[in-house]
């Protein structure tokens, strides 16, 4: 999933942000203009179903750990640390232990702590009495018996059995830590993490914006002093809008219209990039261009 997010949202907050290798000289500023495919039903993505929030509100939060953005697959082998700082098993393998990182904060200044992981995995567990108002992946979790911390600075997950890939769904684009101390219907409006942008506005059927985060704790990221996302439901509108210029990120471009788009837009950059789409055993190609670079 995070692979597919990352080609159909290249310019979005997690490629922008995330600890990638040094081949590109990144300009510090600016305000990145992207046009959004739809409105989603709230900013909690905990609570939402569609990339509609996945896409602009990843980058205001962290995961444990993540799939690395500069890899051409997702695997195992390119889970890389975020908020944690490594992880390790048990010899059962049912006791998955991450050390976290220090003097990491929430956008409204309160500490990071291992509580929080808790409070996350026992709200999408549905064993707290403060429920998301949905919760589409709560299956993901039925073999998690129980998140242990260990003070402020170790998460201990705890399966009822040997789950190796329980790593790959922590670093999924959907596994946000959320914070302990907000309530999760105040997310749906205002969420807070602790990630590269913070959350400005969200305006439904109009725009969602991010602004960059002074404090986060990558030093020197993001690069962008914010992200505009744009609602505009109707491709031709999207593409229109981007070829007179008011948008610097074209994403999911069809291929039909790619010649028409690279022809009216000539110094617009267009890459077209072929993944994986579903299981391994039933898998297909799925090809997407992108354009940007205006």
């Amino acid at each position: 999933m995070n692979r597919d997010l990352r080609v159909l949202a290249a310019a979005g907050a997690l490629l922008l942000t995330s600890a990638t290798t040094g081949a590109f000289a990144q300009k510090q500023g600016g305000i990145l203009k992207i046009p959004h495919f739809d409105s989603p039903a709230s900013m909690s993505l905990h609570e939402e179903a569609t990339v509609a929030v996945n896409r602009p509100i990843m980058g205001v939060f962290n995961n444990l750990v993540m799939f690395r953005q500069d890899v051409p697959q997702t695997s195992m082998q390119s889970i890389v640390p975020d908020l944690a700082t490594s992880w390790s098993w048990n010899e059962e393998g049912t006791e998955l232990t991450l050390p976290l990182r220090k003097d990491v904060k929430w956008h409204d200044g309160e500490p990071f702590t291992a509580q929080d992981v808790k409070c996350t995995w026992d709200i999408l567990s549905g064993k707290t009495s403060d429920k998301l108002r949905l919760n589409p992946r709560k299956s993901w979790y039925r073999n998690l018996e129980e998140v242990a911390t260990n003070g402020d600075h170790e998460v201990i997950f705890r399966l009822k059995r040997p789950q190796p890939s329980f790593v790959a769904l922590l670093a999924s684009g959907w596994s946000a830590v959320y914070p302990c101390h907000v309530a999760p219907r105040d997310m749906r409006g205002h969420p807070i993490g602790t990630g590269p942008f913070k959350f400005i506005e969200f305006k439904p059927n109009e725009h969602i914006k991010v602004t960059r985060n002074p404090d986060y704790w990558k030093q020197g990221r993001p690069y962008l002093d914010g992200i505009e996302y744009k609602i505009i439901p109707n491709v031709s509108t999207r593409n229109l809008a981007f070829v007179s210029g008011k948008f610097d990120y074209l994403p999911g471009v069809s291929i039909p219209l790619l010649e028409d788009v690279k022809s009216q837009a000539p110094d617009a950059i267009c890459q077209t990039s072929t993944v994986l789409w579903g299981s391994t055993a039933t898998s297909r190609p799925l090809t997407t261009p992108i354009c940007g670079g205006r």
